[in-house]
């Protein structure tokens, strides 16, 4: 992650203002849902799936995915989409970049804990016998890094060709691998075992049954690079007409058919976040774009802009407000500060909000205080946002 003075003078020129939205909208999103106040007091649509089926919730990730697409699409052109060793090399240490930050972000709160936690200090540093190697900023890196590089090596009208090929293989894999069960046979959580470890995953609990099953596991970043290169074509889509009539009908009629085409196939291939399953590749990148259709009728057609300035703010610096939000959310859910009422006399700054000043201003409603401390830290976010907003400053990953 850095900054220089020349990319933080001006923002860049010709910026697709809707897709700066979108893209504000679902960090935001992000940390709104990753932050409750009370894992266990959250509303219904601020929950993801258990196992198959769809919540708001569950389309904030793959809107991100998709959008980091159409980007990557502006980002390749000026190397005229072919295949060089600066294109390469610059695709590699950016790939590299951001997934060292996820596996820094995850040491860190290892790291934070084990301090806390009076572990010594050697055993909270040399935490990487049980760090979770994958995670969100990691399958973003493997799915720009595979994803960009296709994109230069594969004629772009092939690209549809490539993508059913993916969904279709992970599809066959899922059917005679067991992968649409929560379980350790299944082939997603064998794999995973075998290479990565079980020390290395994340543990989940579907169905009262707790097991070390990673969403963001390498098998299912399979169809996350298919994700990943619909939203490269629909790039393709919108810079190929400056008219933004045209921009949206294009875009309206990718939406549709592939909502449908997820909707329809989950019959047989349910919708599930966890596996990516291929019919939550379909739904979630058909409602992306269609949503991105809608936007850019509502801010560049109709000229309605001053609602969206709050989440500007979130979309010109995504990966950066995304980590920062991290970072923020493991100091104050892991630093205690004195608190009588609690058994050991400390409790954690986040607990303490919520328990001491949200749910005495919010009438004891745990639920509701819990949405208010998310909101709460979604702003607290914004304020560091805003400010490099307002100073045109732009930090690049």
């Amino acid at each position: 992650m850095h900054t220089e003075s020349k990319q933080l003078s001006k923002q860049p020129k010709g910026r697709l203002l809707a897709l700066d939205i979108l893209r504000g909208i679902t960090i935001a999103g992000m940390i709104l849902v990753n932050n409750p106040g009370s894992w266990g007091k959250i509303y219904a649509p601020l929950r993801h799936a258990e196992w198959n089926g769809l919540t708001p919730t569950d389309l904030v990730f793959p809107f991100f995915m998709f959008i980091m697409g159409i980007s990557t699409y502006f980002s390749l052109r000026k190397y005229d989409f072919t295949f060089s060793w600066p294109s390469f090399v610059k695709i590699i240490r950016r790939t590299i970049v951001i997934f060292a930050i996820g596996i820094g972000i995850a040491w860190f709160g290892l790291f934070l804990r084990g301090i806390l936690n009076d572990a010594t200090f050697s055993e909270a540093v040399f935490n990487f016998d049980r760090i979770r190697i994958l995670g969100v900023m990691p399958r973003l890196a493997l799915c720009y890094g595979i994803g960009a590089t296709i994109a230069l090596l594969v004629r772009h009208t092939l690209l549809p060709w490539v993508v059913a090929g993916m969904l279709v293989l992970y599809s066959a894999l899922l059917i005679f691998g067991n992968g649409f069960a929560f379980s350790d046979t299944n082939i997603i959580s064998i794999i995973d075992h075998k290479i990565l470890g079980p020390d290395h995953m994340y543990a989940d609990t579907v169905g009262g049954v707790r097991l070390k099953f990673d969403p963001e596991g390498l098998l299912s970043t399979l169809p996350s690079i298919a994700h990943m290169l619909i939203g490269f074509i629909c790039g393709g889509l919108i810079m190929r007409t400056k008219d933004n009539e045209k921009r949206i009908n294009s875009l309206f009629i990718v939406g549709t058919i592939l909502t449908f085409a997820g909707f329809l196939l989950d019959y047989g291939i349910p919708v599930n976040k966890k596996i990516w399953s291929p019919t939550f590749v379909l739904t979630t990148c058909g409602l992306a774009a269609s949503f991105l259709g809608l936007l850019i009728w509502i801010i560049d057609i109709r000229g309605h802009k001053r609602w969206c300035r709050f989440f500007e703010a979130f979309g010109i610096n995504p990966l950066f407000m995304y980590c920062l939000g991290a970072v923020l959310s493991i100091i104050i859910g892991s630093v205690k500060i004195p608190y009588a009422a609690a058994e050991s006399g400390m409790i954690a700054i986040k607990t303490w909000i919520y328990k001491a000043l949200l749910m005495p201003v919010c009438g004891d409603d745990a639920t509701l205080a819990s949405l208010v401390f998310a909101i709460l830290f979604v702003m607290l976010n914004w304020c560091v946002g805003y400010i490099l907003y307002k100073k045109k400053i732009y930090i690049k990953i």
